[in-house]
């Protein structure tokens, strides 16, 4: 939101503090201010000039030599090349030594040969907004030779950041009444005259729940024309381009008192108006000029013909709009329910500064008085007569809410620190009412202030942070489930540095296109992907079911940055519509892993560039799950190569893929690409199981090997599972070297392979016996006959 100090002045006085007192005492009072801006010349050289004569320059077609009189006794002459203005026109003037805003200082040059002393200036050059292409054009009464900043004015505008809990900081009273109970002053409030209100039948309420509270006055005999140079100044230094009195008005008073308005034109209107809900389909054609199909969530004022004029709380109709031929005008007041609006202008991608208040909450108390205060300024700019009464429906009236707080709450929050009477003189300042002993009364305006944590918090924040000393009490409190989960992932983060991975925090979103990128731990059904109804941008269109999308997006970057070692982790959620789009959302915690490129770093003493597999990827989970024993059981994954689900004591736990080849050449990525998503429930589990360690084996183990002649499509996996079955005591380990295929046939049948396991045998209680060795192995290959299609070589 934007604030014009000049228009704060005028409800608080703010004379004795510099924009960087301003800035910090809103600061540090929780209100962010993003920008400070100066607005208007900064410097006295800036004069008010009568253009005396333009000729033609003699050697440039677009330029003109002017001789213009600034007051100096003496006309200037200065080359221009401005088309909008007239011999006798007054216009900004900057003379030799102006230092002007775009960052240079005028200066006595010369332009194609003809020698110019200054420089006639648009609006946006002295730092006002400009209204038309071209020279600034002052009024004909503007004195010659005046400074421009003295006769216009200056100004500083506030770029302010108003939290969602503050909708009352969304006018200039409403922050001059923050700032005068700031600094200790008073705040002068806007006059406003009330009129007579009374319930009628031209008001139809048939939409209470979404607006509440409905109200017409009707103003004839108004001319719209031009507003006065006050009102287009305030409207302008906020960056608002005036449309005349009667809109200038309603914009006014919104960012006055906060209240958004709308001003019918009376004779497109078929009383009564009816504030009912949209019918699912209804078309309606906005201020904008753009026509949007209606929901039954939807709020809309329509006439007797039942068009909609107005999307309530959100923006005007075109068809029913002010324009300068109208002469009666119905001043709609009303109260919208937050969500309603909430939902309506997300839906539609309609924002507007109406809904962006009714969106908040807007005073309930002030309604009325801003529809009056209105009326009364339309009527002073445009003439014309107001109804004797303010036709309504519905209800604004809002009891006012109190809070018991007491000296026993402050000091519980504050630890004593603030007096009470001190407390009680910044809950005064703040609008609040002591209505009797330890209960305060809110006012309608500040809905957030609720508790007695709420009315603490007021006071602490107005007496300022930095005038409570600081203590160094503290207590012992027992983690939580949440502190312990905390530790367990940062664990696993740190593990994962260490091995020399670099953790990526991607958007949560992703695009359409990047869809074949996902390798969720359980396959995508249809239904599956959780689409954003209105997305910012394509690529932000689906809502992640796996991280590895980002991961590969991370990669792309790096490796077009000629990075050949591709280590990433990311752990975050994920979400998916379970069950095909028949479930409920899920959310999920899950780790991804991406690896590729060379084992080593390039090093001087060392030529081995052998680059990573899925087995080195196999170790890394092995390495994060240390007590269980890692396995990979194959299931295809479209998308990729090699796809695998990661089984962690027989219980499925994630998934790894190799991508496929074709997809890592679009990525630019040379070296093949290996991905895994992890369960994080599973290994923060696995990670906070009590780890056993074996004694250091006492006796020396003895080796065999074994060549063994399967099918080409037996997994290894099949083997492993079968070793692991027999029951030989004395089996330590094993694992497979070598593996021989001959798709000629000439050395080995092709559709078989050759697998060679090396086995390990060892007793705890001396050591073995080449006998005792030879009758173990013997059996574990009799019993692995047995339960596979294979045989010794």
């Amino acid at each position: 939101m934007l604030v014009s100090l000049n228009w704060l002045n005028e409800r608080v006085d703010l004379s004795g503090k510099s924009t960087q007192e301003l800035d910090d005492l809103l600061t540090f009072a929780g209100i962010e201010v993003e920008g400070i801006h100066f607005q208007g010349p900064a410097t006295e050289k800036v004069v008010i000039a009568k253009i005396l004569s333009a000729e033609p320059h003699p050697d440039a077609d677009r330029l003109k030599v002017c001789q213009v009189e600034t007051g100096e006794g003496e006309p200037r002459q200065i080359v221009c090349g401005a088309k909008n203005y007239q011999v006798g026109d007054k216009v900004p003037c900057a003379l030799p030594g102006a230092a002007m805003q775009a960052g240079f200082e005028i200066k006595v040059g010369k332009l194609r040969g003809v020698e110019s002393q200054g420089m006639l200036c648009s609006a946006s050059e002295i730092g006002y907004t400009d209204e038309v292409d071209g020279l600034m054009i002052l009024p004909a009464d503007a004195p010659i030779g005046k400074p421009i900043k003295e006769e216009v004015g200056s100004d500083t505008i506030f770029e302010i950041e108003i939290t969602p809990n503050r909708p009352d900081l969304l006018s200039h009273s409403g922050m001059a009444r923050e700032l005068a109970a700031l600094n200790g002053t008073e705040m002068c409030p806007v006059e406003i005259k009330p009129l007579k209100s009374a319930a009628s039948d031209n008001v139809k309420l048939e939409a209470n729940e979404a607006c509440p509270f409905y109200s017409a006055l009707r103003i004839d005999g108004i001319t719209v024309q031009e507003s006065p140079l006050w009102l287009k100044t305030k409207l302008e230094a906020i960056g608002l381009r005036p449309i005349n009195n009667i809109v200038d008005v309603t914009n006014y008073v919104l960012h006055e008192l906060g209240q958004p308005l709308h001003a019918f034109d009376a004779a497109k209107v078929q009383l009564p108006l009816h504030i009912r809900m949209a019918t699912d389909g209804e078309s309606f054609q906005a201020l904008d000029e753009e026509t949007y199909e209606l929901q039954s969530s939807d709020v809309v004022i329509s006439d007797a013909s039942g068009k909609p004029l107005a999307l309530g709380g959100v923006m005007g109709g075109l068809d029913s709009g002010t324009t300068e031929t109208t002469t009666s005008v119905i001043l709609e007041a009303a109260l919208f329910h937050t969500s309603t609006i909430r939902r309506t202008s997300r839906r539609l991608a309609l924002s507007s500064d109406s809904s962006y208040r009714f969106e908040r909450g807007v005073d309930p108390a002030g309604v009325q008085p801003a529809a009056h205060f209105a009326a009364a300024l339309m009527v002073e700019l445009g003439g014309g007569t107001i109804a004797p009464a303010v036709e309504t429906a519905g209800q604004a009236a809002q009891e006012s809410a109190t809070v018991p707080f007491d000296e026993a709450a402050l000091n519980r929050y504050s630890a004593g620190c603030i007096p009470w009477n001190e407390a009680q003189r910044i809950l005064g300042n703040l609008g609040l009412k002591e209505v009797s002993p330890n209960t305060w009364s809110i006012p309608s305006y500040r809905a957030d202030l609720r508790r007695d944590v709420d009315l603490t918090e007021e006071v602490v924040r107005v007496f300022g942070l930095d005038n409570i000393p600081s203590t160094h009490a503290t207590t012992l409190v027992e983690p939580s489930a949440e502190d312990r989960k905390y530790d367990l992932e940062m664990r696993l983060k740190q593990q994962l540095a260490a091995m020399g991975f670099f953790e990526a925090q991607t958007i949560k979103l992703v695009g359409e296109s990047q869809v074949e990128d996902l390798l969720p731990i359980k396959p995508l059904q249809e239904g599956d992907l959780i689409r954003v109804a209105l997305p910012l941008s394509e690529d932000h269109a689906v809502l992640r079911p796996s991280l590895s999308a980002g991961l590969l997006a991370t990669a792309a970057v790096n490796a077009r940055q000629h990075e050949k070692m591709l280590r990433f982790f990311e752990l975050g959620t994920v979400f998916r519509n379970s069950g095909g789009g028949k479930a409920a959302d899920l959310e999920s915690q899950q780790l991804g892993i991406l690896l590729s490129g060379p084992r080593q770093p390039v090093r001087w003493d060392s030529a081995d560039q052998t680059e990573c597999d899925l087995f080195d990827l196999k170790s890394v989970i092995q390495t994060l799950a240390p007590q269980g024993e890692i396995e990979f059981s194959t299931r295809d994954r479209n998308g990729f190569f090699l796809g695998c689900d990661v089984k962690l004591g027989g219980k499925n736990m994630g998934t790894v893929a190799m991508l496929r080849p074709d997809r890592a050449r679009q990525l630019d990525i040379e070296s093949p690409v290996f991905l895994a998503e992890l369960d994080v429930a599973r290994l923060l589990s696995e990670a906070s199981t009590t780890r056993s360690i074996d004694e250091l084996p006492q006796f020396p183990g003895s080796s065999r090997d074994m060549a063994i002649e399967a099918p080409i499509d037996l997994a290894s996996a099949e083997i492993d599972k079968a070793l692991k079955k027999i029951k030989e005591p004395l089996l330590a380990s094993s694992f497979c070297f070598d593996v021989f295929t001959d798709p000629s046939g000439e050395k080995l049948a092709a559709d078989k392979k050759s697998m060679a396991y090396s086995l390990t045998y060892r007793s705890a209680k001396g050591t073995l016996t080449s006998e005792e060795v030879a009758a173990a192995h013997e059996g574990i290959q009799k019993s692995l006959t047995k339960a596979l299609p294979i045989s010794f070589r």
